[in-house]
């Protein structure tokens, strides 16, 4: 292919293109020169004698180059790229170049008769570098292709038109203060779109805009560096650092971009602590209490966090002993704590020699000095107006009981530890819940009983002693101090020992003489100082015990011994024994008990002593028989009962049982009457002896709401009161009775209840008269049996159940149990 000269009209590309011919002409089509043959034929010529064979160099066809095109055109015609050319092109017009491919016809476009080639756009390389195309040559005479299609590239060439930019920035970074020059701190990188492998359009180099003469960066790679030694952050922290990036190495008229990186020097321990002053003074009252915080000292230190953790110590013995100091980990302040109870009137001035030193040490920077510094701390005591102190922290007496009443049991002191020695005045402390036992001398202190103490009842007492100023009683509480008295009941010899007698001794039946019946025990409330021994005889003056005899077995025990065989408990079933039994206190007591032995007849076989069931109800008196017709007659008095209760309910039937069987206007009462209640529907003396009292008229059916008492004595003839019922003493009682039935039923203002009523009447006819007392409720016996009482103790119980007493209540007796007996009827 034969380059046309015009392929060279750009005039950078001028020396580009005759470079090209030459290298084309060198290599024979081996730098991108491509040959083609139309009508390709191959001669070989071979002789039989094997001669070698002879190629014949084909006839070229198709001659062209690779093409190049500048980005970003901006002329007004469309950029030209190159020249298509066959040989087989006469220039007679019959020979039409097509051109296919990546942006044929839209960006790139061929004279289909001349082969020029056109880029109608503006390209740019960093979209895409290059296009591949292909070209085929057309006989327009026979519409064939002179060579099959052949490919190309047109490749865009590159100008600087993209600056260098820093994707990620701005940056931040740190950097420890005080380090080296030199010392490396952040590392930035600038991307340039540009072609790397054309000319210096990539070619970046770095500088400093903004941060100098701190840091510096290196114009290749893009590293940041300290420049400047020793930098504090104490003096400054923070740094911004502007950073450049120019393309064609740095030469005038490339294209350059710039980020920020922004520096921070990290703190290190460079700095010491340091007080602010050398001498400081506090004021602690005596009355501050152990433990508690007492002052505040503070050393300051430039840097921060762990670098300026302090820690704080006192240096003398002397301060060391009375405080202690720690460090407050939020204010980094020393904190002062009483150790020991301050005293004024002993010691009213303190000095403290206080350091403060870091914890963290950084080894590299000890050639700075010593990181500790210290001061001196003067405390001073303050007087304060203290509470009496007792001599003792506690004190225990002792008292022994029953001690008259005054009895000094002993004393405290205190004493004002102020420097003022005020009088110290003393009371004990009194709770309503308690009784008062003790008092205390205001002044002296001394402890005295107000009553009889009793060891028994209470062994020990507790009391509080109060101690305050003179004058003080009245003020802040703190002015009064308190001390707890224990005081000890001392037992005396007060009380005797007692032998238990609440349970009785058993004597078997069978018992031989000689026999141990029991063995007994003596208790003392003393203590066992007073009583540890006891001694056990008869009481003295008393004749000899024909049937029991008492062995002291001088271990605090004493037995009982029979001294006959036999016992009956029918003959004598109890047994009286007195035994005196004392102890070896001082002074010596003894008391006095009865044993009560019960005669049984014990089981055989076994060791215990116990009585059996006959045994007890012979106590009673009664025998065998007399407990088996005791028994029957319970029995029969039960039958009789529950033959009552029968009958009692064996009723008669009413005519109409059902109760639903009820008809218009048809009622059904089954009312027998007022039962217990009515008690005073009438007067059964009235039946029993019609001449004895006054009937009155009353309602059956109700209950009167009162009831005139009736008169002991009979009316006047011819007198008769409105209700009284008129009763001939003659009448007879059959008369009395119907004309009781009469008045039933004519009475029509009562309900149709039905009321059984029953008349017991004696009788008037006997010649010898009546011998119930109900008649003769207002005679009594003319005879005086209270005289009887001067005979003697035998005709007293005679005067009292013959007297005039025992007749009116007798009779109201009588009178009770009938009216309950009718109600029950």
């Amino acid at each position: 292919m034969k380059v046309n000269p015009s392929s060279c009209l750009c005039p950078v590309l001028l020396c580009l293109c005759f470079l090209e011919r030459g290298y084309e002409a060198s290599h024979h089509g081996q730098a991108k020169i491509i040959s083609r043959s139309h009508n390709a034929t191959h001669n070989h010529n071979q002789t039989k004698d094997g001669e070698t064979e002879v190629h014949h160099r084909p006839k070229r066809g198709w001659i062209w180059n690779q093409f190049f095109v500048l980005e970003e055109h901006i002329g007004p015609d469309a950029q030209y790229v190159g020249k298509l050319h066959s040989n087989s092109d006469k220039g007679d017009g019959s020979v039409r170049y097509i051109l296919s491919g990546e942006g044929a016809g839209s960006i790139f476009i061929i004279n289909e008769v001349t082969g020029d080639i056109h880029a109608t756009k503006s390209l740019d390389r960093e979209k895409k570098s290059h296009y591949v195309l292909h070209a085929q040559a057309i006989d327009l005479n026979t519409n064939k292709p002179l060579e099959p299609e052949s490919e190309f590239i047109i490749k865009v060439q590159d100008i600087n038109d993209n600056a260098p930019k820093f994707p990620d920035g701005p940056f931040v970074t740190s950097v420890p203060e005080m380090s080296e020059i030199g010392t490396s701190v952040f590392q930035v990188t600038a991307t340039d779109a540009d072609d790397p492998t054309y000319g210096n359009s990539a070619r970046v180099v770095y500088s400093v805009l903004h941060g100098q003469p701190y840091f510096s960066v290196d114009p290749k790679s893009g590293i940041i560096r300290t420049a400047l030694a020793d930098m504090d952050r104490e003096a400054r922290e923070h740094y911004s650092v502007v950073i450049q990036a120019k393309d064609m190495a740095g030469q005038v008229g490339g294209l350059s971009g710039s980020t920020t990186v922004n520096i921070t020097l990290t703190d290190v321990n460079d700095n010491p602590p340091k007080f602010p002053q050398k001498n400081y003074q506090v004021f602690v009252p005596e009355s501050a209490q152990v433990g508690k915080p007492v002052g505040k000292i503070k050393a300051n230190d430039e840097d921060i966090g762990i670098n300026a953790e302090i820690k704080y110590s006192i240096l003398n013995p002397e301060g060391a002993g009375m405080f202690s100091i720690s460090t407050d980990k939020d204010t980094r302040e020393g904190v002062i704590t009483l150790r020991k109870v301050l005293n004024y009137e002993k010691k009213k001035h303190y000095s403290l020699h206080i350091a403060a030193e870091n914890t963290h040490l950084d080894p590299h920077l000890s050639y700075l000095g010593s990181f500790k510094d210290d001061a001196t701390l003067k405390i001073t005591v303050g007087d304060v107006d203290e509470p009496p102190v007792f001599s003792m922290d506690y004190y225990i007496m002792e008292v022994y009981e029953n001690a008259k009443v005054g009895t000094e049991v002993g004393a405290v002191t205190a004493r004002d530890p102020d420097s003022k020695n005020s009088p110290v005045r003393y009371f004990i402390e009194r709770r309503e819940d308690k009784e008062v036992y003790f008092d205390i001398e205001s002044i002296s202190g001394v402890i005295r009983t107000t009553q009889l103490l009793d060891r028994e009842d209470t062994p020990w007492h507790n009391i509080t002693v109060m101690a305050t100023e003179e004058g003080g009683y009245q003020k802040a509480c703190w002015l009064s101090f308190a001390t707890l008295i224990t005081l000890q009941v001392l037992d005396v010899n007060d009380n005797p020992p007692m032998i238990n007698t609440e349970d009785e001794i058993i004597i078997c039946e069978s018992t031989r003489a000689g026999q141990v019946i029991q063995t007994i025990t003596a208790v003392d409330k003393d203590d066992f100082a007073n009583g540890k021994g006891f001694s056990f005889s008869f009481p003295g003056g008393v004749p000899a015990n024909p049937n029991f005899t008492i062995k002291d077995n001088e271990d605090s025990t004493a037995s009982i011994i029979a001294r006959r065989r036999r016992f009956h408990r029918l003959t004598q079933e109890l047994y009286e024994l007195p035994v005196v039994v004392w102890d070896d206190g001082e002074p010596v007591l003894s008391s006095t008990s009865t044993l009560v032995l019960r005669v049984c007849s014990c089981q055989r076989g076994t060791r215990l002593k116990i009585c059996q069931g006959e045994a007890f109800l012979s106590s009673a008196g009664l025998s065998t028989g007399a407990l088996i017709a005791i028994l029957l007659c319970v029995l029969i008095l039960l039958a009789i009962v529950i033959l009552f209760i029968t009958l009692r309910r064996s009723k008669k039937e009413p005519l109409i049982i059902s109760e639903e069987d009820i008809r218009e206007n048809v009622v059904t009462y089954d009312d027998e009457g007022g039962g217990e209640e009515d008690t005073e529907a009438f007067d059964i003396i009235a039946l029993r002896n019609p001449a004895a009292a006054e009937e009155l008229k009353f309602r059956r059916d109700v209950r009167p709401e009162c009831i005139r008492p009736r008169s002991s004595r009979r009316p006047a003839r011819g007198h008769h009161s409105p209700s009284s019922l008129d009763i001939d003493e003659e009448m007879d009682i059959g008369e009395f009775i119907k004309q009781r039935v009469a008045e039933a039923d004519q009475d029509t203002s009562v309900p149709p209840y039905d009321s059984l009523q029953t008349y017991a009447y004696e009788g008037q006819g006997s010649p010898a008269g009546s011998i119930s007392s109900l008649g003769s409720t207002g005679a009594h016996s003319e005879l005086d049996y209270n005289s009887m009482d001067d005979w003697g103790p035998k005709f007293e119980k005679i005067a009292e159940l013959y007297g005039e007493e025992f007749h009116v209540k007798f009779n109201i007796f009588i009178k009770q149990s009938t009216k309950c007996l009718i109600s029950f009827k």
